[in-house]
C-alpha cells in the first residue's frame, strides 16, 4: 500500500489515500519517488481543459529509484535513479520515422490502462500522463523511465520530466534563439522560468519576462531576465519600447490564453518567431487577418514538451546542470506533501509563484 493523489471525477478535489500497487510485470518497472513537480498539465487533466479517464492518479514530473523490474527489463535494474518520461516515443510511428518523437501517436497509448486499485473500494485507477508521479511509488512500461544525469540529486531531477524539457526545448529545439537575439517570455510560471534560463543559456542579449503579478519579478530576473512587464493592455507596445520599436526576434508564450498567444505574436518584430507553449482550451480563440500575415512575416508555431527528444536532452541538461548554467532550484518557490497539491493548483490560478514541489 502507498499513498496517492487521486482524482476521483473530472472537476472533483483530489483526495490523499492509500493505493494497491500491483507487481511489476513483463517490461515494467516500478519507481520509488523522491519528488513530483505540480504541473499546469495536472491541473488542466483534473477540470476536464485535457482529458484522462477517472479515476486516476495524476502527476507526470517526477524523478525516483528504481526499487523492482519485471521480466524482460534490461534498460534499468533496482537501485537506479530515473526521470520519468510521461510521453514515451514508439520509434515507428510516421512522426518517430520523421525524427519528431515528441509527436509521436503512441506516446499516451498506456494512459487509459489500469494502473492500481484504490485501497478503500478497490476501484480501478488510471495513470494520468502514463506514470501516475503523485504517489510514494508507482509501477510504468520501462519506456517511460529514463536514467537520472549524474550528480544530480533525484529532487531536483524530477523538475527535468516536464517544466525544463519544456522551456530548455521551447529556446532550443522550437524557437532556435541565437546567441545576441532578443527573447520574451509570457508566463513566469515553472516552464516560464525555465524558460528564462535557457534563453540567457542561448546567449539571448536581451530577456524580456512578462506575468499579470508583480511580485514574480524577483523570480524572473534571478532566472535571467533582463527586464520585467507586468501584463497589460499596453505590453506588446511595452516591449517594443524595450527593443527600439522592432519588437523581440523571439516570444515564448507559456499560458495558454488567446489574448496572450496574441500579445507575444505583436510583440514579436517583423519576421520573428512567436512560439506557444502553453495549453489553452478550444474557447480559446485566437484571430489573425489575411494582411497582417502577410505583412509581418511572422511564424507562429505550437510547442510539444518542448519539441525534445528526452533521451538526448537529458544529457545536455545535466552538463548545464553540473556546470552551474542551469539552476533547478531557482524554479521551485513551495516544497509540499501530496496534501499540498489542491493548495499549490489554488495558487497556479492565482498566479502565484513559481514551481511547487512535492517531496517525498
Amino acid at each position: 500500500m502507498v499513498r496517492a493523489a487521486v482524482l476521483p471525477a473530472i472537476g472533483s478535489p483530489l483526495e490523499i489515500t492509500e493505493i494497491e500497487l500491483p507487481e511489476p510485470g513483463p517490461g515494467q518497472v516500478r519507481v520509488r519517488l523522491a519528488a513530483a513537480g505540480v504541473c499546469h498539465s495536472d491541473l488542466s487533466l483534473s477540470n476536464g481543459t485535457m482529458r484522462v479517464p477517472v479515476p486516476a492518479v495524476l502527476g507526470h514530473e517526477g524523478a525516483g529509484t528504481v526499487v523492482a523490474v519485471g521480466e524482460g527489463v534490461t534498460r534499468v535494474a533496482p537501485g537506479d535513479g530515473v526521470v520519468l518520461n510521461w510521453a514515451p516515443s514508439c520509434g515507428r510511428c510516421h512522426a518517430c520515422s520523421l525524427g519528431e518523437v515528441w509527436l509521436c501517436a503512441d506516446a499516451l497509448t498506456g494512459a487509459g490502462d489500469v494502473h492500481a486499485k484504490r485501497a478503500h473500494d478497490g476501484a480501478d485507477l488510471h495513470p494520468g500522463l502514463n506514470v501516475a508521479a503523485f504517489a510514494e511509488e508507482t509501477v510504468v512500461a520501462e519506456r517511460c523511465v529514463l536514467p537520472a544525469p549524474d550528480g544530480v540529486p533525484l529532487t531536483d531531477a524530477a523538475l527535468l520530466g516536464c517544466a525544463v524539457l519544456t522551456g530548455y526545448g521551447a529556446v532550443h529545439n522550437s524557437a532556435r534563439v541565437r546567441e545576441g537575439e532578443s527573447v520574451a517570455v509570457f508566463g513566469v510560471g515553472g516552464v516560464g522560468l525555465a524558460t528564462l534560463q535557457a534563453a540567457r543559456i542561448a546567449g539571448a542579449s536581451k530577456i524580456v519576462a512578462v506575468d499579470v503579478s508583480p511580485e514574480k519579478e524577483e523570480l524572473a530576473r534571478r532566472a535571467g531576465a533582463t527586464d520585467y512587464v507586468v501584463a497589460s493592455e499596453n505590453t506588446a507596445r511595452e516591449i517594443r519600447g524595450l527593443t527600439g520599436k522592432q519588437g523581440v526576434d523571439v516570444a515564448v508564450e507559456c499560458v495558454g490564453r488567446a489574448v496572450t498567444i496574441r500579445t507575444a505574436w505583436e510583440s514579436t518584430r517583423r519576421g520573428g518567431r512567436t512560439t506557444v507553449v502553453g495549453i489553452g482550451g478550444k474557447d480559446q480563440q485566437v484571430a489573425f487577418n489575411a494582411l497582417e500575415i502577410f505583412h509581418w512575416g511572422r511564424t507562429l508555431s505550437g510547442c510539444v514538451y518542448g519539441n525534445s527528444d528526452p533521451a538526448e536532452d537529458l544529457p545536455a541538461l545535466g552538463d548545464h546542470i553540473r556546470s552551474g548554467h542551469l539552476d533547478l532550484g531557482a524554479l521551485v518557490t513551495e516544497h509540499i506533501a501530496l496534501d499540498g497539491i489542491p493548495a499549490a493548483f489554488d495558487n497556479m490560478l492565482a498566479g502565484k509563484g513559481g514551481r511547487a514541489l512535492v517531496v517525498f
